[in-house]
């Protein structure tokens, strides 16, 4: 179990929502000569806007574009250390909402490193108040604002593809498997957003955040299909296997048509500029191509 959730902590994959972090923020930064990104969707964000000649530097949640794997990497988002940070010696820092330890801000706040908190919500909204947020940090407001305009029409039609579905499929998302132990995402998470947005049900939405599952609970959600992010120590085959032989998990309709999907962890959770494909992705896997288009 510790090394699985290791793996997703790696990813900045565990997000839960939680009230916006305040720091030495400012609105547009005076001098981005020397950018530092901290968050795999900021990063995202900045080369879809195609201001990446300013980056020195990201946190290894950043994993895409590939263009990004050669930026020096300067810690986990969440564990971040100040002598990481200022060895790259930032002129400028773009941090995702739960960026840390707070230790780690309030010395970079004393070093006099400016910075700009991102909000992270999970919902379409949220994504675009990130391309703004980050844009006008930038002072390039214009382009995060047609970026913007593109990235929420796509979101729209994504979202339309299930808008009439009468019927709505119960998902259950699970992080992890270690011994038969499930842990299960529920609400006020990336897993619940993405859920929701691909129009069907998060079957766990009895409780915020990840929780490991008790049999009778896993029987009770009734999931229709299940959803976890690519393996990565094993074969996504192998994992598949595993979670099927779950007896709870085969009481279940998922369990029973053999329903489980996996996709990159990092495009489906990310909340940036992708999203909107994630969501078509998913819904088309939910309910089938006749809503594809």
């Amino acid at each position: 179990m510790q090394f699985l959730v290791s793996a997703l902590l790696s990813l900045g994959l565990l997000a839960v929502a939680t009230a916006p972090a305040r720091s030495d923020v400012v609105d547009t930064f005076d001098d981005t000569s020397r950018l530092v990104a901290i968050g795999g969707s900021i990063t995202e964000i900045v080369f879809a806007l195609n201001e990446n000649e300013l980056l020195i530097a990201r946190d290894s949640t950043a994993v895409y574009p590939a263009a990004a794997l050669d930026l020096p990497d300067v810690g986990y988002m969440r564990a971040l250390s100040p002598e990481g940070v200022l060895s790259v010696n930032p002129s400028a820092m773009l941090m995702l909402e739960g960026s840390g330890p707070p230790e780690t801000l309030e010395v970079l706040k004393k070093a006099s490193v400016p910075m700009v908190i991102v909000p992270e919500r999970f919902d379409a909204q949220g994504i675009l108040v990130k391309l703004r947020t980050v844009g006008q940090a930038l002072g390039v407001d214009d382009k995060a604002k047609r970026l913007a305009e593109e990235v929420g029409a796509d979101l729209e039609a994504a979202q339309a593809l299930t808008r009439d579905i009468a019927e709505r499929r119960r998902v259950l998302f699970i992080l992890s498997n270690q011994g038969g132990r499930l842990l299960a995402s529920g609400a006020d998470t990336a897993a619940d957003g993405i859920i929701k947005m691909a129009g069907a049900v998060n079957a766990m939405s009895g409780f915020s955040g990840y929780r490991q599952l008790a049999d009778e609970a896993i029987i009770a959600a009734r999931p229709d299909l299940i959803l976890m992010m690519n393996a990565r120590s094993k074969s996504n085959e192998e994992i598949t296997a595993e979670l099927l032989a779950h007896p709870a998990i085969a009481a279940t309709p998922a369990g029973m048509t053999k329903a489980v999907l996996h996709m990159d962890g990092a495009y489906l959770l990310g909340f940036g500029p992708r999203t909107a494909s994630a969501v078509h992705d998913l819904a088309v896997s939910l309910y089938g191509t006749a809503i594809a288009n």
